[in-house]
């Protein structure tokens, strides 16, 4: 199994063999697409992705990668012994959406896939991200937070009315109608919020928020007019995303007093990282990853995609080669990813990446320890503590492609564990931005 994760102290390589998997299980409350067997679940304890024991268990490893991260500069930026070092590297400035996004981690995987989309305009980023903040302002107890709720509304509702033309100004000509619609409906929907926050309804305004935060996706979504960049020329016949995707994964659970099934929603941005999610989605239209395993999760991540016999990735019957595609890193502030090298090699050591490893379920390819183009078909999901490594300052940025993250029912990925059957994935929308679909053309030369 390819090697996933640069964390051991005492050799940098974190292995994968089977011998060294154990199982984990969590409790999580229940949603409609995951099936529980017996006791209900408390809603307090949705707020741990880990039990107390498994927090024991993190604790030499969480020490182990900071300290390693520490080392090798990854936090403070200098350059350590025995890392590659460009003389002419030089770290990106600090793009006007780096200021708006300052401030604690983004840890919500919809707000970083809307923070990710390749749109450059001020006005719809000053609307949202007060509306993001929400989520800071409810941590608040009681219903203090309600006035904090308040005072991020109203700067939304001033940034939307002051740059409204602006916005509407940096609409693609051919989505206009539709996001002037999601306008309307967002500026109703903040009167709504408004009145919530007025009434003292407290429970009722993340709901209200998520709804916003929708629309204001749309909006941002309807920004985007074609796939920003051309795919470097080597690369432009692989299968390609150009655009999102969504997909759904079934599990079915064995042996798991807490659950039976659960369907995991995921969402793949071709935006930042075109091969990677191109590949996937390939693979999935295949169905290479329907009836396979999961075949590793120790609390750290869930990983699969290795294939019964001695591959350790997808074989194309084609060629009847592996079929590899390079390391692909979005950089904030840059207009196309890196291909082929870690940020560390190219010296971008304080480098954000568009897709961090923040969120619960960060999705992202594997690859061998060493060799940067080696990934084929495994996967793996971060198991996150939100305090195991800092934002975009951790030792797995930069390293490994992300390009995707569970949007619904990621915290039921800690109980899952290794023998647990992927009973399908599906393309659920998005498949039409699927370029050079590789499964077509097996399927017509067949």
């Amino acid at each position: 199994m390819a090697s996933i994760l640069l964390s051991s102290c005492s050799s940098l390589s974190y292995t994968t063999s089977k011998s060294q998997l154990f199982n984990n299980s969590t409790s999580n409350q229940p949603t409609n697409n995951c099936i529980q067997r017996f006791r209900p679940i408390c809603a307090s304890q949705n707020n741990n992705h880990f039990t107390h024991k498994q927090k024991d268990r993190f604790t030499g490893i969480k020490e182990c990668m900071l300290s390693v991260a520490l080392a090798v500069g990854l936090i403070t930026g200098v350059q350590t012994a025995g890392f590659p070092s460009i003389a002419n590297a030089v770290t990106p400035a600090i793009s006007d959406l780096s200021v708006l996004i300052s401030g604690p981690p983004i840890k919500d995987p919809e707000a970083l896939l809307r923070y990710a989309l390749p749109i450059d305009n001020k006005a719809i980023r000053e609307v949202q991200k007060p509306l993001e903040d929400i989520t800071e302002s409810l941590k608040v107890s009681g219903v203090k937070a309600l006035d904090s709720v308040e005072r991020n509304l109203k700067q939304a509702s001033r940034a939307l009315k002051h740059g409204k033309s602006m916005i509407i100004a940096g609409l693609a000509e051919s989505k206009k109608d539709h996001a002037i619609e999601l306008l309307g409906k967002l500026e109703v929907g903040m009167e709504e919020l408004q009145k919530i926050a007025e009434d003292r309804k407290r429970d009722a305004v993340a709901p209200k928020q998520k709804e916003l935060l929708q629309y204001v996706g749309g909006v941002e979504e309807d920004m985007v007019d074609g796939f920003p960049y051309e795919v470097p020329e080597e690369y432009q016949n692989m299968p390609l995303l150009k655009g999102r995707a969504t997909v759904d994964m079934k599990v079915k659970v064995k042996d798991n007093p807490n659950l039976e099934e659960c369907v995991f929603r995921i969402v793949l941005d071709g935006y930042n990282a075109p091969l990677t999610a191109g590949n996937f989605v390939d693979l999935v239209e295949r169905h290479f990853y329907d009836g396979m395993e999961i075949q590793r999760a120790d609390g750290f991540v869930v990983q699969t995609g290795d294939p019964e016999g001695p591959a350790e990735g997808f074989i194309d019957p084609s060629t009847e080669k592996t079929r590899t595609i390079p390391l692909e890193i979005m950089v904030e502030g840059e207009k196309a990813p890196v291909y082929g090298a870690t940020l560390e090699d190219i010296g971008l050591y304080k480098a954000q990446t568009k897709l961090p490893f923040n969120a619960f379920g960060t999705m992202a390819m594997a690859r061998e320890e060493f060799e940067n183009n080696s990934a084929s078909s495994q996967v793996f999901w971060l198991l996150k503590e939100s305090e195991l490594t800092p934002s975009n300052a951790n030792i797995l940025d930069g390293r490994y492609a992300v390009f995707g993250y569970v949007t619904q029912n990621e915290d039921f990925l800690a109980d899952l564990k290794v023998g647990d059957v992927i009973d399908s994935i599906q393309v659920v929308s998005g498949l039409d931005n699927l370029a050079n679909p590789s499964y077509k053309i097996n399927k017509i030369a067949g």
